[in-house]
Formats: structure tokens, C-alpha cells, sequence
């Protein structure tokens, strides 16, 4: 199937550029001037893959993606899975660690290679092809971690674990996108659908405890690290 990429970006030049280059490739390309029109263009059309420019006319390119990746659960979007890549004429290192800490696949600055485009876009695909392949099977495996979703169990080697359906459903949420940094913002909102209170550390404590459970060393962890200042990152393999 050929993949489909939405590029959102005001700069028609660069667009046009990006089009033509990466149809070459086998991509089918549609373009969106700014965040409301991609988003309508979304609402419409299944894509595998966004290009999302950070500045943009009707606002900021790191808002769009954290709106992106609420979409589904709002039932507003015929992309569910769909991949993000951004895209910036901006130095800051702190905008990729943010982008990435939103949601974001990848993050590529400007002025850019087309090839080294085309080769983020491959890696983002094939990774999320990856995760698609596990997520469709009932247990998800990592080494000797073993989390059957069907009958709600998770075994280390064999042995069942003890731990909580609310540490189970915030397992699942994590290894569902391992890999990836979530914020406790989102963890919460992937568990309870509420919003994270101030103050409220129940994440990191029900982290601890499912720590306890599938760590070897609960106080220096190899599967579920902690990034610091932005949440944590279920590590999708170890040594």
C-alpha cells in the first residue's frame, strides 16, 4: 500500500519541493497551508504520516501535535496511528526535547536534505509498523516480560506478577508505546481519562509498585526509565 503523508506547512515553496520529492519516492503527498486545514484535510483522509511545521499561521506547530494525538479519542480522526514528524527553522534544542515529550516521532531541522527526510520518514514507518504488529496480538512480549491483555495477567519468566488492574492498565499503556517518553499528563489520561491534578504523585507511586513486580532492581530499572523533567519511557528492549 502506498503510504500517504499530510504536510503541513506555509512555506509553498519548500512544500511543493517536498511533494515532488518524495512522490518520486512512492509517497502520495497532500498539502495543508496551516493547522486548520490539515486538521479538516484529516477528518477526511487516512494518513500514515504527518510533516508538521513548527511555525505556522494559525498557530504553533507543538500545540497542533499534542491536539493531533488527542484526535482519536475524540473520534475526529481517520488516522489513528498516525506517525509525526516535525519540522523547524528554530535552534533550540529544548523545541525537539518538547516535540518529542508531545508525541512527536522524529524531528528534523531546517534547512534539511531531502535524503535525510526520506530516511527519517522510512525509520518513523517501519517503527511504527513495528509497534502496530505487536499491539494487534493479545500479549505483548519483551524478552522475559510477558503482558497477556486478554486475561489482564503479566508474567516475569513464567511467574505471574502482583500487581493492581489500575498498574496493569497503566503497564499496557506504556508498553503499547514503548520507546516513546510520556509525560504523567498523559499517562493519566490514557488510564483514567481525567486530567492529572496538581501535586498528584499517584503515577510515580503506582510506577514504583509495578517497578517492584518486573524490574530485577527496582532501584535502578532497565524497563520503565525515568526521563527527568519529563516522565518516563518503557524501554523496549534490554541487554
Amino acid at each position: 500500500m502506498t503510504p500517504k503523508i499530510l504536510m503541513i506547512e506555509d512555506d509553498h515553496r519548500l512544500a511543493a519541493m517536498v511533494r515532488d520529492y518524495l512522490g518520486q519516492q512512492g509517497f502520495v503527498v497532500t498539502l495543508a497551508d496551516d493547522i486548520a486545514q490539515g486538521f479538516a484535510t484529516m477528518q477526511r483522509v487516512p494518513f500514515d504520516l504527518v510533516l508538521l511545521d513548527l511555525m505556522l499561521p494559525d498557530g504553533n506547530g507543538l500545540d497542533a501535535c499534542r491536539q493531533i494525538r488527542v484526535l482519536p479519542q475524540q473520534e475526529k480522526s481517520t488516522s489513528p496511528n498516525v506517525a509525526i514528524v516535525m519540522l523547524t527553522a528554530k535552534g533550540d534544542p529544548m523545541d525537539r526535547v518538547v516535540g518529542l515529550e508531545i508525541g512527536a516521532d522524529d524531528y528534523v531541522p531546517k534547512p534539511f536534505e531531502p535524503r535525510e527526510l526520506l530516511a527519517r520518514i522510512r525509520a518513523v514507518l517501519r517503527r511504527r509498523e513495528a509497534q502496530s504488529d505487536a499491539i494487534k496480538n493479545d500479549t505483548l512480549r519483551f524478552g522475559r516480560l510477558e503482558i497477556d491483555r486478554d486475561a489482564r495477567v503479566v508474567h516475569i519468566d513464567g511467574g505471574a506478577c502482583d500487581i493492581t488492574a489500575h498498574q496493569f492498565d497503566l503497564l499496557v499503556a506504556m508498553a503499547q508505546r514503548a520507546g516513546r517518553v510520556l509525560t504523567r499528563e498523559q499517562l493519566m489520561d490514557f488510564v483514567t481519562g481525567a486530567p492529572l491534578e496538581a501535586f498528584d504523585r499517584s503515577i510515580d507511586v503506582h510506577i514504583a509498585r509495578i517497578r517492584a513486580e518486573i524490574e530485577d532492581d527496582p532501584k535502578h530499572p532497565r524497563r520503565i526509565i525515568t526521563v527527568r523533567g519529563a516522565g518516563y519511557v518503557f524501554a523496549k528492549a534490554q541487554d
